[in-house]
């Protein structure tokens, strides 16, 4: 069988500090609630530097300047160990400051909703125009126009729900308009939100562009694979913020649509990326997804109470390239995929049956033959606090659990046999953003140097927050060494198709005997 491969993938985090006070859910809810509380008066107080951000050892093993492994080395709080020669440049990626970024929504802004004061204006182009990522986005002259000045943002933010303010220190920089007078569904709220996932997607995917091979007019498909959904009061979900984030890119030649899942989303789409592929319908096909501002600070209160760092202060993107056989990159094996079927119950033993055991048993692969999960990879000084523990720890646990289950593994071995193919949680709980993909480029490196063989990426998802069903959901698949066999387009290696021929010569021969 003819896999797709991986032949990439990118990650990005943009610090948000402003945005988690003003634009994340459980900040303006309290807001709402409670505006005069203590949680919001010290708020501000423990958010974090930029360069406390890039120090921090999970940051540094999401963008791959450290491997899980490593970090796995470093003593926690990780927070009061941060790594002094940090670089916001990494292997996979880069961490963006929130002013660079507050520039970049304005660029990929193509309705001229986003207005910014004139001084900060001037400071993000100076910034954007020599960034090697940035640089030669389509749009980047927007920031030549003229910005506006503050005194005229201020009495157009003070008008209820006309506009959506944007901050960076603390103060009033800019606004984000409301695309519609009546449509919630293009408010300015809303409009703010999609153009933030927007924003990040595009760094993501040309830093893609940037750590790999691909070419922009490369590209023939993207699925984009976030929390959001752009639309109008018709059909508020409509999409398409693939076709608007490959247009910024110059991905010319390309179409794509948005795929939804919660939080398992993003295994979804390379899914449905490797089966496009693999079917020949397209060559290559980019997965992605930017970030959400809804979920910054979720935690917060938890942080703040217990005197820790706000640590939910950054948006995470991320792209994966995947592409034709070429037999050399790690395949996806569509033919091992985990699915939580309907029926499958919701207990977290059902849930990790369907996503693991089942396509394994069915493949007759054994767990002792996975060399890395990727599972929830949630950092666990973000989740612990408010009670919900060390999350990528419990899928593991639970997958050993199984693999005794399964008579592979001695119940006193569960600790090793989580040591062997886990990793402690580094990405940030943006949702989607957690869910198996971090690992996608670590995975891929160790299966390219021949460190590990096959590595399984799992996706899940709570599709009870849509108040439509009580159903859990998840997907996954397994990535493996390629073995160099690349089958022609018949969908038959060329051994099979010479024994094919040979075999029709002898059957022709015995005819022409007879």
């Amino acid at each position: 069988m003819n896999f797709a491969v991986i032949k990439g993938a990118s990650y990005g985090l943009i610090q948000a500090c402003n945005m988690v006070v003003h634009q994340g859910t459980t900040q303006t809810s309290e807001k709402r609630k409670n505006p005069d509380s203590e949680y919001l008066k010290k708020l501000p107080e423990q958010l974090r530097s930029f360069e406390e951000t890039v120090q921090y050892p999970p940051n540094q093993a999401y963008i791959g300047n450290i491997t899980p492994h490593e970090l796995a080395d470093i003593p926690r709080p990780w927070y009061e160990n941060p790594l002094e020669d940090a670089n916001r440049v990494g292997k996979y990626g880069e961490i963006m400051p929130e002013d660079e970024f507050i520039g970049l929504i304005k660029v990929v802004d193509v309705f001229d909703l986003v207005f910014l004061e004139k001084n900060f204006q001037e400071s993000a182009k100076e910034k954007i125009i020599i960034h090697p990522v940035l640089k030669d986005l389509k749009g980047v002259t927007k920031l030549e126009k003229d910005g506006m000045d503050i005194e005229e943002i201020e009495k157009i933010v003070q008008r209820e729900y006309a506009a959506e303010p944007i901050y960076y220190e603390h103060r009033l920089v800019g606004y984000v308009k409301k695309a519609h007078d009546y449509d919630q569904a293009l408010s300015a709220h809303v409009m703010f939100e999609n153009l933030v996932s927007k924003a990040s997607a595009v760094y993501a995917l040309a830093l893609l562009f940037q750590k790999t091979d691909l070419k922009a007019q490369e590209v023939d498909y993207i699925i984009e694979a976030s929390e959001e959904a752009c639309g109008d009061m018709n059909q508020r979900g409509g999409g398409n913020f693939a076709k608007a984030i490959g247009e910024v890119c110059g991905c010319v030649n390309a179409t794509g649509s948005d795929t939804r899942g919660f939080c398992a989303a993003p295994v979804h789409a390379l899914i449905e990326a490797a089966s496009l592929v693999q079917a020949g319908v397209y060559k290559n096909v980019v997965v992605l997804a930017g970030g959400a501002t809804a979920k910054l600070g979720m935690n917060g209160k938890e942080h703040v109470a217990k005197k820790l760092p706000v640590l939910e202060d950054l948006l995470g993107a991320f792209a994966v390239h995947v592409s034709e056989n070429d037999g050399i990159n790690p395949v996806i094996r569509t033919d091992v995929i985990g699915k939580h079927k309907i029926g499958s119950g919701g207990s977290p033993q059902a849930v990790t049956q369907a996503l693991v055991t089942e396509p394994l048993e069915k493949k007759g692969i054994k767990f002792s033959e996975i060399d890395m999960f990727a599972v929830e990879m949630q950092n666990p000084e973000i989740t612990e606090p408010a009670g919900a523990g060390d999350v990528p720890k419990a899928n593991y646990k639970m997958i050993a659990a199984l693999g005794v289950k399964q008579g592979e593994f001695d119940r006193a071995d569960i600790d090793n046999q989580v040591a062997r193919f886990g990793m402690p949680g580094f990405a940030p709980t943006q949702g989607h953003i957690p869910s198996g993909v971090p690992v996608i480029g670590y995975a891929r490196d160790m299966i390219m140097q021949g460190k590990i063989n096959k590595a399984m990426i799992i996706g899940k998802g709570s599709l009870f927050l849509g108040r439509l069903t009580h159903l859990f959901d998840g997907v996954s698949f397994v990535m493996e060494n390629n073995t160099g066999k690349v089958d022609v387009g018949t969908g038959v290696n060329k051994e099979e198709v010479r024994k094919i021929i040979a075999e029709a010569i002898r059957n022709l021969a015995g005819s022409l005997k007879t």
